[in-house]
Parts: C-alpha cells; structure tokens; sequence
C-alpha cells in the first residue's frame, strides 16, 4: 500500500471502531444509566433499540445516496451528525432526549458504514490490497466491541455513564478532523436512482415491528397499540416486497434473494446476530441486578470474551478450509444453540458469573465461524456485478438481526419477570426467571435455524442449482 492509502484506511477503520464501541460500550452502563434517568428494567432496551433501528432501517438507503451525491461527503456528513448526537447523550436531562439522542447516534451509524465500506473497495483494487483493506476492517471492528464492554465497565464504575458517550463525541471530532485531508471523492459511474419507496416501507415496516415487540415489553401484547403496530409494520414489509419486485433500481434485488446461497446464508446471519445481541443484553442484566457485580467486573467478563472472538477470527479460515463454509455454518448455529444453552443452568450464587464467562466465550467462538462462513456463503456463485447487491444483503442481515434480537427476548424476558413478581418473586428471582425463559427461546430459535439452513443448502448442493 502507498503511504496515502495506509492514511486512507486508518480513517476509515477509525470511524467503524467507534461505530463498534458505540454498539458496546452502553452495555454494562443500562443499569446505572436506568437509575440516573429513570428508566425502568423493561425501558432499557430502547437503550440499544433506539441506535439499532434508524441504523438497520436506513443503512441501504444512504448507501445508494452516496452512491448518486458521493461517498466521501456522505462520510463527512454521518460523522457530524453522530458526533453531534453522542454529545447530546452525554448531556441528556431525561429519558426522551437520551433516547432521541441514540436514535440519532444510529442515524449517524447508517451514513457512517456503508459510506466507509465503498470508500474502502473503491480506494484499494479486488486482490490481496482490498482483501487486506477489509480484513483489517473486520478485525477492528470485532476489537472494537471488546474494547467498548471493557471501557464501559471501567468509565461507568469510576466517571459515569455519561464518560461513555462523552468518549464517542470525542472520538468522532477527531476523526473528523483528519478525514477531509485524506479521503477523496467518490460517486458510482452509472448515478442510481434511489428506491424512496422501497426505503420509506422497509424503515416503517421495521419500525412498527420493532416498537409493537418493545412496547410488549410493558404493555403485552393484548394492547391495541401493540397489535396496531405489529400489524402494521407486518403490512408494510409485505409492501416493501411488491415494491421491490417492481423497482428498477431496487435497494434489495428479490431475484438474488430466491439463490438458496444468499437466502439461506443471510437466514443464518440474521439469526446469529439477533440472537448473539440478545445474550449480551440478557447477561448484563443478570450479572448486575441479580449477581449485583459492578459495571467494570461485568465488562471484564465480556472481556474474555473478545480475546476469544479474535482468535476464532484468525482460526475460521482454516476450519471453512478443513469442513467447507456450509459444515462449518450448520455447526457454528448448532454450537452456539448448545452453548446457549448450557446458560439454562445460571443461578444466584456468585460462581453463575464463571459459567456466563466461560459459556458466552464459547458462544461468541462459534458465532464468529457463522459470522464468516454466511458471509463466504450469501456472497458465493455470483457474478462480479452482483457483489455489490450480495455485501449490501449481508450487512443488512447483520443490522437487522442486531435491531430485533434484543426488544424481542427482552420482551419475553419482562413479561415474565412482570408475571413472577405479581406471584410473590422477588425482584433478583423474578429476574433470573425471566433472563432463563429468553435464553431458552434463543437456544430453540438457533437449533431451528441450524436444521432448517443445513437441509436448504444440502438441497442446493444436491441440485447444483441457486
């Protein structure tokens, strides 16, 4: 690489570190984040719904606007906005600006990802550059969640939460001053149109959804506005479909969806990511409510974590080598099921934190290997003018299933812990009870995937065809 390029993808790198720190270093703050602004148990989900949704909804939307005003100002843009809001979170007086906050922190993130990653592939050529460039994106970007539950337990447990999003504000600022020297300008060749109708339906439909299964966390879901909502959001992600069967210019191509390869695997991405956020979410409420452990032990437990996440990150390539992408993929749900499970048997007593240690490492190991096996999978017998379309699905898979993982456990997870408590449980009992109905729903979701994806891509092998 020439000494500009290298500038280029410190940059770039930069930016998607803090975008992974701002995805984790929340984390282990939602308790004494809920105690300092209010917010009860069954809130603090919106806590990481609030950045995911705008972030999942809006990501194929803005990445075919940078593609038609160009990427670099696109960049620029999305660092303003969420340098911006990280500074309003750390100044939020109440739980509605916090919120309206990390909503826009996500709008910021859905500007900020897909703008780098074209930046990233339009400056370095298809090769060992550009295999280079995304390898090294990847690998700070896993760093970048581990450093996040690392620093949040730290900064909570001695500056506040609020050091947290103080420190997001501070990053992007600096980043942000750098950027305009190094990047240069970049636009597609061809000027797409944008899909409004698709992107304004998609975004609705996820949002309904995602707020009916939220609000269900406090309300249940016999409410007339949580049926409303998921009836809704249903109905426009029904339209999305006709719109994008009819679109020119669609942001998701439904002909590319109907490949076993892409669906399957995206199937899978979507999964493992839905549910591997819920566990986090799930494990940082038992730990510190019903264990009690501070911010900084709990972020050091997903600490190790990390360190493992990276090494599984440096063995997978072998493992696809050895067993195949789909092997690996099927046993990669499969294990992170098992794993999951074995979660089942957390309890009250202070060696509970040494079996969430060491079974959540183990999960986050096999969720890497789905993490790269999909990935090689939903990209794989594709034309070179396809790719673009196949990386846009993969990372939508892996936003989308970040967005409804954690409001839709969580949901189970209140209602029960709602029920217990009007049975007479106490609040630590009611807890555990609740974090262990989740965590069973998330182990029966991950095996019923792993079967259904592994006879899908069997069929596909059999019959050759997409």
């Amino acid at each position: 690489m020439t000494r500009r390029a290298k500038l280029v993808l410190m940059v770039l790198c930069a930016a998607q570190f803090i975008i992974a720190l701002d995805f984790s270093i929340l984390n282990v703050a939602l308790p004494a984040l809920g105690d300092d602004l209010g917010m009860g148990q069954a809130d603090l989900q919106w806590a990481v719904t609030a950045f995911a949704l705008p972030s999942a909804g809006f990501l194929l939307l803005f990445g075919r606007i940078a593609d038609l005003y160009g990427r670099r100002k696109l960049f620029l843009t999305g660092l303003v906005l969420f340098s911006a809001a990280s500074l309003l979170a750390t100044l939020a007086w109440n739980p509605p600006v916090f919120l309206a906050a990390r909503a826009l922190q996500g709008l910021g993130a859905a500007v900020i990802v897909p703008t780098g990653m074209s930046l990233i592939t339009t400056t370095f050529p298809e090769g060992p550059q550009r295999a280079r460039a995304l390898g090294i994106s990847g690998t700070l970007l896993s760093l970048g969640f581990t450093v996040g539950m690392v620093l949040g337990g730290g900064m909570t447990d001695t500056l506040g939460w609020r050091s947290t999003m103080g420190l997001l504000a501070v990053a992007g600022v600096l980043v942000l001053a750098v950027a305009p020297v190094v990047l240069a300008e970049s636009r597609h060749p061809e000027r797409p149109r944008v899909d409004v109708p698709g992107a304004v339906t998609v975004t609705g439909g996820l949002l309904g959804v995602v707020y009916g299964l939220s609000s269900a966390a406090e309300r249940g879901f016999g409410r007339p506005d949580v049926v409303a909502a998921l009836a809704g959001g249903a109905v426009l992600l029904a339209a999305f479909g006709v719109v994008e069967s009819r679109a020119r210019q669609p942001l998701v191509s439904l002909p590319m969806l109907r490949r076993r390869t892409v669906a399957w695997g995206n199937l899978a991405g979507l999964t493992t990511f839905s549910m591997m956020g819920a566990v986090v979410f799930l494990l940082t409420l038992y730990l510190q409510e019903v264990l009690e452990l501070s911010a900084l032990t709990t972020g050091l437990i997903f600490g190790v974590q990390g360190v493992l996440s990276a090494v599984a990150g440096l063995v997978a390539p072998r493992v696809i080598g050895r067993f195949g992408a789909r092997a690996t993929l099927v046993g990669g749900l499969l294990g992170q099921a098992a794993f999951t499970a074995a979660l089942l048997g957390i309890g009250r007593q202070q060696g509970g934190a040494w079996l969430a240690m060491a079974a959540v490492s183990l999960v986050s190991v096999v969720h890497l290997w789905v993490i790269i096996s999909y990935g090689v999978i939903a990209t794989s017998g594709l034309s070179d003018a396809e790719q673009g379309l196949a990386t846009g699905l993969v990372t939508s898979s892996q936003q989308v299933g970040i967005t409804l993982g954690v409001p839709l456990l969580s949901s189970l997870a209140s209602a029960h812990v709602a029920s217990l408590r009007d049975g007479g449980a106490s609040f630590a009992a009611a807890t555990l009870g609740g974090v262990r109905l989740a965590l069973g729903v998330d182990t029966a979701v991950l095996a019923a995937v792993a079967v259904l994806v592994g006879v899908g891509l069997r069929a596909h092998g059999r019959t050759g065809r997409g």
